[in-house]
């Protein structure tokens, strides 16, 4: 009876950190599935970027805001964390640092995709 009773909590604890681990989400769009952060704003990569590494900074990242991750975040599976020149950890996927884009205004909305043939829009 023990077991039956204590089962629910063991499977909602297991879930739960299997779900902790993937910091986005997938929201289907005019360019198909992306990668989206908060509020489920699509998330980009820039061409210039190299893995772990990030060069989009200041009139950049006005324009391209980092996908800034909380301080105690881990980095798990294909999610990574870059070091930001000033200390700021950012979210990579694939090694690839992510971005919002000033610029869009909703949930799907995909209008950094080919910005300069040089910002795509992140796949899950």
């Amino acid at each position: 009876m023990k077991l039956l009773i204590l089962l629910p909590f063991a499977v909602a604890a297991l879930t739960g950190s299997a779900f902790a681990a993937e910091p986005f989400k997938t929201v289907k769009t005019d360019k198909g599935e992306v990668l989206a952060g908060e509020k489920g704003m699509t998330l980009y990569t820039f061409k210039k970027d190299e893995k772990g590494e990030s060069y989009c900074y200041d009139k950049c990242a006005a324009n391209w805001p980092p996908a800034v991750a909380a301080s105690d975040a881990k980095a798990e599976g294909a999610y990574s964390l870059v070091t930001r020149k000033d200390g700021a950890k950012q979210w990579a996927k694939d090694g690839m640092p992510l971005y919002y884009w000033i610029k869009d205004k909703k949930e799907g909305d995909t209008t950094g995709d080919g910005v300069n043939d040089v910002w795509h829009v992140a796949k899950p």
